[in-house]
């Protein structure tokens, strides 16, 4: 490396910041010649081009030969759960790794927005846990936007009390399904059955039943009429932290742009199953990338491993990394966590 000069290496820092690794990792994969790093006075610096290969040869995309370094798996089990919603892509198995970023990022009047709330767990977890103040949840699906309005009124416990008083059986479920909503209470109470017993959770146009679900429970498989009531009654409590917004959770995201108290919490639609899983998948996932971009408060965005999305944080200067997570049912899938930079992230 005798004929390089400073200007072509990076230090370390950046270095890890452009592959979306830790100091220690990209450390690492200089030590096994993944990188190619020199010593300059005191400090290793590594050459900008072998960084440059590493990421064209094993992040975009992986290969079997150069799999992608990923972080520890977590089951769903083992993680609080707060939310009432039996979500599709629900982020419950990503909480260990939202407490990290919290606690990394987070200040005393710090404010969650998550511009696609879904099931909500991630502002929950904030608030229930103490990182940030407040939550500001936005959901443009207006059945679902329906059970977080409720729940957050004081008709909460009467929706609370339909549940557990409701008789389970098919004709009961088809019944609320086909009958027409009379009030928002109706409707939420409509939305979380339908959430319960669809296979998935899914609420999308399309979606079937449940037929033999858990140990051959049917519908009750996922019908837990006292756990929900008290999940319900809990956020209910927490009403003064949490708000709510019926609407486009990318506008929201463009109107609290200039806000350094803000903290993002972006989990759009898969870019691959959204239409089948949700009623509302349609992303400018350019757009969206270029405004997350312009935030002055920090981000965390998740999405599904395509190398679209891995095209475009790379084009955008955002660090990368594979994330697992195993269900109840024992199947593991990966997704990718994106962010400014994800030191904060162990390995």
């Amino acid at each position: 490396m005798r004929d390089k000069k400073v200007t072509d290496f990076l230090s370390t820092r950046d270095a890890a910041r452009s592959l979306g690794y830790s100091i220690q990792h990209t450390r690492l994969l200089a030590r096994h010649g993944k990188l190619q790093a020199h010593k300059f006075g005191r400090d290793w610096l590594v050459l900008r081009e072998s960084v440059a290969r590493y990421k064209a040869t094993c992040l975009w995309p992986a290969s079997p030969q150069h799999p992608r370094p990923a972080t520890g798996v977590v089951n769903v089990a083992s993680v609080p759960q707060r939310s009432p919603f039996r979500y599709p892509g629900g982020k419950t198995w990503l909480v260990p790794c939202v407490r990290q970023w919290l606690r990394a990022r987070a200040k005393a009047k710090s404010e969650l927005v998550e511009p696609f709330a879904g099931g909500g767990i991630v502002g929950l977890t904030a608030v229930f846990e103490g990182f940030v103040e407040r939550a500001t949840l936005v959901e443009i699906d207006e059945d679902v936007a329906s059970v977080w309005a409720t729940m957050l009124s004081d008709d909460a416990e009467e929706l609370a009390d339909r549940i557990v008083g409701f008789q389970m059986s098919l004709q009961n479920v088809r019944a609320v399904l086909a009958g027409p909503a009379q009030s928002q209470l109706d409707r939420a109470f409509a939305t979380l059955l339908r959430n319960r017993v669809n296979r998935g959770g899914i609420l999308a146009p399309g979606a079937g039943l449940v037929k033999s679900g858990e140990n051959g429970k049917g519908l009750r498989s996922r019908w837990y009429p006292e756990t929900l009531r008290r999940r319900i009654l809990w956020i209910n409590r927490m009403k003064d932290r949490i708000g709510f917004l019926c609407g486009d959770g990318v506008q929201v995201m463009r109107q609290n742009a200039d806000r350094k108290d803000a903290l993002f919490f972006v989990d759009p639609p898969y870019t691959v199953a959204g239409r089948r899983l949700y009623t509302h998948s349609d992303v400018d996932h350019g757009e969206l990338f270029a405004l997350a971009r312009r935030l002055r408060g920090d981000f965390l965005i998740t999405y599904d491993d395509s190398a679209e999305i891995r095209g475009l944080a790379y084009r955008n200067r955002m660090a990368v990394r594979e994330i697992l997570m195993k269900s109840t049912h024992h199947a593991k899938k990966v997704e990718l966590l994106i962010g400014r930079d994800l030191d904060w992230h162990a390995m």
